[in-house]
């Protein structure tokens, strides 16, 4: 039994972990471990939830390559006055139409997070029951909070769905036509992936999803959730996306550098930083070894990042909803043993 092995097998000992799967693989195509427990294997659907933010920034990537956006565009030029009305208003003025694709891309509008803030957030009520919402609730929660800095005001990222949701609207807007289309063409057919798609889009009912011991049936959430967290696909399939991702195969590589820039998100994401569409973190052993690894996780513990320093890629899904930092946490350990 190999190090990986050894690091997969001790996370299945977790209590709260009751099924995962681990699937690794280097930039020649060499597969490092395949391993499952529990009902997942490395062929089976996953929840990919805020994974789907790299999904909605490779497609705003290649529209940027065509020339059908600019990341400086304000957002107002694609999106409905009512929609940016009272979106962003902080210390009483209104910041909304100032807002740019890149403040939103980079997480850093300032803008709050109705999946996690507030008494009644997404987080909490999706825990005991499955419900049904769209853009424009997503919207009106948001005009309910307060925002936390104005655009590019604070030194902090701060990571918010809400700016995910309406990257996607962008490209409905710019597309003229549903989202899982956008997604079909910039990045389903480059890629010949058969078992990857919005959960709006097919008829097939959603996995279910962990939450501590209890399985739960979140059909409606997760098809509401779209640009920002509403993908469903495979491990395998998940992996070739992440390399197509990060080798330049959807959009040119040279964009890389217009995206680099990172900083810390707020307190509870512990050691992420954001930077244009994907997360970056550096972590490791106390006066130890440190790793540096580039991608996204979701809610669900779901993770698919890009180990630069080996050229590895490392995907899977530990689904707990409960514990999402689990995801996160053996993605690092795993890379640690690389």
């Amino acid at each position: 039994m190999n190090k990986l092995e050894m690091v997969f097998d001790k996370l299945t000992r977790n209590k709260n972990i009751h099924e995962c799967v681990a699937y690794i693989e280097n930039s020649k195509g060499d597969i490092l471990l395949d391993k499952c427990y529990g009902n997942k294997n490395s062929d089976s659907q996953i929840v990919l939830a805020s994974i789907t933010k790299l999904y909605t920034t490779a497609c705003i990537l290649a529209l940027y390559d065509e020339k059908k956006l600019s990341l400086d565009d304000k957002i107002a030029k694609y999106l409905d006055e009512d929609i940016l009305t009272g979106l962003h208003v902080y210390k009483g003025k209104e910041y909304s139409f100032e807002l740019t694709i890149s403040d939103l891309l980079f997480q850093v509008s300032g803008l709050p997070d109705y999946f996690l803030e507030g008494k009644a957030n997404i987080y909490k009520r999706s825990i005991n029951e499955d419900f049904a919402y769209d853009v424009d609730d997503y919207v009106t929660f948001t005009k309910q909070l307060k925002p936390h800095f104005k655009p590019r005001g604070k030194s902090r990222a701060h990571y918010a769905d809400i700016n995910f949701d309406l990257l996607g609207k962008i490209l409905e807007n710019i597309c003229d036509t549903d989202l899982d289309k956008v997604y079909d063409k910039y990045i389903y057919t480059p890629l010949n992936l058969k078992n990857t798609y919005l959960a709006y889009a097919r008829d097939i009912p959603v996995p279910p999803i962990m939450y501590k011991e209890k399985r739960l049936k979140r059909d409606k959430l997760t098809a509401s959730f779209g640009a920002s967290g509403g993908a469903i696909s495979t491990p395998k399939e998940l992996l070739v996306f992440i390399k197509g991702f990060f080798e330049g195969k959807l959009f040119s590589k040279s964009i890389f550098n217009q995206l680099s820039d990172h900083k810390k998100l707020q307190l509870s994401y512990g050691p992420i930083h954001y930077a244009g569409g994907y997360m970056r973190i550096k972590a490791g052993i106390p006066f130890g070894r440190k790793v540096e690894i580039v991608g996204h996780s979701g809610s669900t513990g779901s993770f698919a990042y890009y180990l630069p320093e080996k050229k590895v890629y490392i995907v899977g899904d530990i689904n707990q909803f409960s514990n999402p930092a689990l995801g996160l946490r053996s993605t690092i350990r795993l890379a640690l043993n690389i």
